[in-house]
């Protein structure tokens, strides 16, 4: 549970919102929204636009955190906080509107269940630090 191996392990989680958070720019031409046939709104195209602004910068601020890791405790907190209020919104969705695509399943796990993980992880990692 080193400082090195939470680094590479928010890196590689920091791409999946960068990656996606640029894709979905596109709104409704996003090749997810697009193979659903939603109607060319441009009220619903606004929004999806928005929240894939918010998640691109929610991996932008993982990026920039990792070299200071250890000492980026309030923000890396409330990254995965944020992430894990999605989750809920997940599961929300799964007892409203009935169960996603499997993929999102996993999401919900990682965001419900990783989120408390990764903030304990950091906070071991936080404490060693200030013992050396």
């Amino acid at each position: 549970m080193n400082r090195r191996l939470l680094q590479i392990a928010t890196a590689v989680l920091a791409c999946v919102p960068t990656a996606t958070g640029l894709l979905a720019m596109t709104g409704l031409d996003d090749p997810l929204y697009n193979t659903l046939q939603l109607p060319r709104d441009a009220t619903l195209d606004s929004n999806l636009r928005f929240y894939a602004g918010v998640w691109l910068g929610l991996g932008a601020a993982a990026f920039w955190l990792l070299p200071r890791i250890e000492r980026e405790t309030v923000l890396f907190r409330f990254l995965w906080l944020m992430i894990f209020i999605g989750g809920i919104g997940r599961l929300l969705s799964l007892a409203l509107a009935g169960m996603p695509l499997p993929p999102y399943v996993g999401f919900t796990v990682l965001e419900v269940i990783g989120a408390p993980l990764f903030i304990w992880w950091q906070s071991r990692v936080a404490q060693a630090a200030m013992k050396s």
